[in-house]
């Protein structure tokens, strides 16, 4: 069996269909960052475990949970609030840690807008580590995001994808949420900036993860990055195809990679200040 680790925070337009989806999972515990809505009732009317924790960053978050939230299985599988679990993903997953030859395995994403899955402007397969044994498996942040904290050779990929629904809490909550992430991403791109750039990755590595870590680091250093980012995501990963739920959607990406820009030139001229006061 494998517990269930989600992470919440004003999330009752969500929670109900997440614990529905790993309602065949014995162990869920809710880690919530202090909701100020529905979510802790829902959660605790849903039968699971709830605990509470001040949100600092994802990485802490979900190696928080892991190391308090008493979790009764060897695996665990992480989630956010907005995202479900397929049963095709729960019979993969639970076939795959009964044999348990890895210590943790990525986890493909399916990117639900608009009632339909952007197969192409969705980026898919992204795949971020999300299964893991529970003693060790630990995460460590980078940008907005976590990475996992263990070597390529101990991880193993599922074939099957979560469904994320990120605009389930509609335009606004997106929007306010990727300002945030911008600025995450701002300030881990001027600490990394004196960081090469991984040639090999990029050109040769067979891994996908590695190549898409190596193309946002060469990214961070290209000018016009916002056109440029809607024209690989529309012409190159062949957005079109998606319809015009692929076009919006490149057009949000687009905004989101002008709103890094901007708060990188506003976080690097603060720190010129800083430096010229001091």
């Amino acid at each position: 069996m494998i517990s269930v680790l989600i992470l919440t925070f004003n999330e009752e337009r969500n929670l109900s269909a997440c614990l529905e989806s790993v309602s065949w999972s014995d162990d869920v515990l809710v880690l919530d960052s202090f909701s100020t809505d529905k979510t802790i009732e829902i959660a605790r009317a849903a039968g699971v475990r709830v605990l509470q924790n001040r949100f600092v960053n994802f990485a802490e978050q979900r190696n928080f949970g892991l190391e308090h939230g008493g979790l009764k299985h060897e695996w665990v599988l992480h989630l956010d609030a907005d995202e479900l679990v397929t049963n095709e993903f729960k019979t993969e997953a639970l076939r795959i840690t009964r044999s348990g030859q890895k210590q943790a395995y990525r986890v493909p994403s399916k990117m639900m807008f608009q009632g339909c899955w952007l197969k192409y402007s969705g980026t898919y397969p992204t795949y971020q580590v999300r299964l893991g044994r529970r003693d060790r498996l630990r995460f460590k942040q980078v940008g907005h995001g976590q990475r996992e904290d263990l070597p390529a050779d101990c991880l193993g990929t599922l074939n099957e994808a979560l469904l994320h629904y990120s605009f389930a809490k509609g335009m606004t909550d997106w929007t306010e949420k990727h300002r945030r992430y911008a600025a995450a991403e701002a300030d881990h791109a001027l600490k990394n900036a004196s960081s090469g750039i991984d040639l090999a990755g990029l050109f040769f590595a067979r891994d996908a993860v590695r190549r898409r870590r190596a193309l946002k680091s060469l990214s961070t250093r290209l000018p016009c990055r916002a056109a440029l980012r809607f024209f690989y995501m529309y012409l190159i990963r062949r957005g079109f195809l998606d319809g015009s739920a692929g076009f919006q959607y490149c057009r949000l990406l687009s905004h989101y990679e002008s709103m890094i820009v901007s708060k990188t030139r506003e976080l690097r001229q603060a720190r010129a200040i800083e430096k010229l006061k001091s």
